[in-house]
């Protein structure tokens, strides 16, 4: 039997994911596949004591989460809203969220409290770091420029970014982007986009149809694949990895493979495996490996 693509990487370790804003209310994560695998160890943040309970609870052998608030290293005032997943250290923007139907409601602040937040270069028992997963409502860019040490050796990240600002002062898609680029990342795939209503306009008695409306993306940046080269050899191979099962970007785990085999560090066997997986033919430099 052939050997599996993922066996000819070997890998000195799990793919190392850190998830910020943790919180399970947001359904499955874009690693979901891979910890289920056993192919990825998590290491999440969740400061609401609720959320953080409902992780622990489901936790398995390679998850670990742990309370803080990842910041500037300040203190702030938590903002915990009506609609749970848009509770935020920013305040929410009223008059804006009162254009988008049922927004106003949802961003109503029904406690506040004041917490200190961790920045990610100070965490030190972080361990490795290979994709980031981040939704923090509008913290995001506070919290990549506290963690340019960390960052520098991911890979990926998975962030979640606004069009419209729902909260004030809130950083929006420009800036997290520029952020991330002078960082050596490149904006790889959009991984869901949301549209919203604009209020007040009600179509056949249902309020959430008929919207054009983009307000916020899930976006995936990875390291610049045009320069493979200055990375090394286990960031590539988490990179395709990540490529492959978070995003099935086979073009991209291709390219990362094509690489390792060119700078002779994995067998070129690992192309016809990948053709195998995938159930295609992959080609690179006119060598073709059929399926």
């Amino acid at each position: 039997m052939a050997e599996d693509w993922v066996d000819l990487l070997d890998t000195a370790r799990l793919t190392a994911v850190v998830d910020i804003g943790a919180n399970p209310i947001d359904g499955d994560p874009p690693y979901g596949p891979m910890l289920r695998e056993g192919l990825c160890t998590v290491v999440g943040f969740e400061p609401q004591p609720e959320a953080l309970a409902e992780l622990h609870a489901a936790a398995g052998p390679n998850e670990r989460y742990l309370p803080h608030a990842v910041g500037d290293g300040g203190e702030h005032e938590l903002k915990v809203t009506w609609m749970g997943g848009m509770t935020s250290l920013l305040e929410p923007d009223v008059e804006r969220l009162s254009t988008l139907n049922e927004f106003a409601r949802y961003g109503d602040v029904l406690q506040r409290s004041t917490i200190g937040t961790t920045r990610l270069d100070d965490i030190d028992d972080l361990g490795p770091l290979d994709l980031l997963k981040i939704d923090v409502q509008g913290s995001e860019l506070t919290i990549f420029r506290n963690g340019r040490d960390t960052l520098a050796g991911a890979v990926a990240v998975h962030t979640e970014m606004s069009f419209t600002p729902l909260y004030r002062d809130q950083p929006l898609f420009g800036e997290v982007d520029a952020e991330l680029r002078a960082q050596g990342f490149v904006l790889h795939t959009f991984a869901a986009l949301k549209k919203w209503p604009i209020a007040p306009g009600v179509f056949d008695g249902n309020i959430f149809t008929t919207h054009q409306q983009h307000i916020e993306a899930d976006v995936a940046y990875v390291k610049d694949f045009a320069r493979l080269e200055e990375l090394d050899a286990d960031q590539v191979k988490h990179l395709a990895l990540l490529a492959h099962h978070v995003y099935g970007s086979h073009d991209l785990a291709v390219r990362c493979l094509a690489h390792l085999v060119e700078a002779g560090v994995v067998d070129a066997q690992v192309l016809p495996a990948y053709g195998a997986a995938v159930g295609r033919s992959v080609t690179t430099n006119g060598v073709r490996s059929d399926r």
